[in-house]
This record gives structure tokens, sequence and C-alpha cells, in this order.
């Protein structure tokens, strides 16, 4: 939109009144290709078409299960959600902060300490996020993204010693795979020691072969 840019909470209203069309938007794109070219995860094939599949927002709000390894490192430390398509639109220039209430940042809500949210218990992730769209993807799917920032950090002597600890007692077997490969992108002797030991443990399948993958390329 020339005026508003691209930022819409997009909606339907269900109603018996008769409205009156207004027109289709219009193409003002021109030769820009600077959302496809700033993509991290090249979720544009070509202009107009998104692969929701390899979209930010899609890997860490709507997809349930595990994340493909060949977009973990791309995603970086965006824990739920990515902006960067709309962010790099020249439109977007022009629009302005909404005066919608709803759409206000929430008092008492402060930005997120990635090694304390990889540690909390169901308890303290409720609390913490009672109320708040962020629970969508629930516990399960905020940790796992967690555990890919962290991963991406390079953070190694803060994250690894608390990484480690969640692989040997996280119950989520979908995050402890995710947890598998941060330590695997940290490095270190600890992170190794720590995916060795858990392996000796380690029950589910999926989480096996995430720590072999991760120990192979720790070069053991």
């Amino acid at each position: 939109n020339r005026r508003a840019g691209s930022y819409f909470f997009l909606a339907e209203l269900i109603t018996t009144l008769e409205l009156e069309l207004d027109e289709p938007a219009t193409d003002h794109c021109g030769s820009c290709t600077r959302c496809l070219d700033a993509c991290p995860t090249q979720a544009f094939p070509e202009p107009y078409v998104l692969d929701a599949r390899r979209c930010i927002s899609y890997l860490t709000i709507e997809l349930k299960g595990s994340i493909p390894q060949d977009l973990r490192r791309p995603m970086g430390n965006w824990l739920l959600g990515c902006d960067i398509c709309q962010d790099v639109c020249p439109w977007n220039r022009r629009s302005a902060a909404t005066r919608e209430s709803a759409f206000h940042a929430r008092d008492g809500l402060d930005p997120v300490d990635l090694l304390e949210l990889i540690g909390m218990d169901r308890d303290a992730f409720n609390q913490r996020f009672r109320g708040n769209p962020a629970k969508r993807p629930k516990r399960r799917g905020m940790l796992r993204n967690a555990a890919i920032a962290l991963g991406n950090s390079g953070e190694r002597a803060e994250a690894v010693p608390v990484l480690v600890d969640v692989l040997k007692k996280e119950e989520e077997p979908l995050v402890r795979a995710h947890v598998a490969w941060a330590l695997a992108e940290l490095g270190g002797e600890q992170a190794k020691r720590g995916l060795q030991e858990a392996r000796t443990v380690e029950k589910d399948e999926e989480v096996q072969q995430e720590i072999d993958t991760a120990l192979a390329k720790l070069g053991d």
C-alpha cells in the first residue's frame, strides 16, 4: 500500500451488510527485490512467491516438530517470528505507528533472557507468558527456538553449561534434540562431554540421531 506500507493485521468479518467493494491493490514493487535478497532462509524462490516452509515466522511459530538442520543457522537469534522482509520494504518508510492500543506493547514485558527461558519448567513458562500470544508455539516450541538462538549466539562460556544441564533434565525430546545441535554449534570440550554423557542414557531415536550428528561435527 502506497500510504500504509505492508504492515497489516489480516482478519475477516462476517456481516449481512451490503458493502461496496473497493479496488484490488495494484503492484508498486517495480524492480525492487529487497525482501527476496534480505531473507536469511531464502524463503522467496521468486517474486511474489513465498515458500512458507522456509519462513522464519512459520518455523518459529507454526511448525510443531523439528526445524530442518539447514535452516537453523540462517535463523540467527530469532526467537518468535521475523519481520526482515517488511523492515527492508521501502514503502514501510511511509507507514505510521498504529494508534490502536490493542497492538501496543504491554507494560512489564521485559526482553526474554534466552538462558533463563531454556531452563524454564512448565509452571515458570506459564507464569511468564500467561495471556501472551507468544505462547502460541507452546513451551516445547519456544524452548526449541531458544536452543537454536543460543546455538547461534557464540556465547560458549555462558550457554554451554546451561545447555548441558538442559540436555540432561529436559523432558521434551524436541527440546533435547535442538539443544544437542546448539552444543555442537558452540563447541568445546564441555559441550562434547555433555553430549557423550547424554548419548549413553538417551532413549528417544530422534534425539539419539541429533546427538550422533553433533558428536560427529565435534570430531568424536
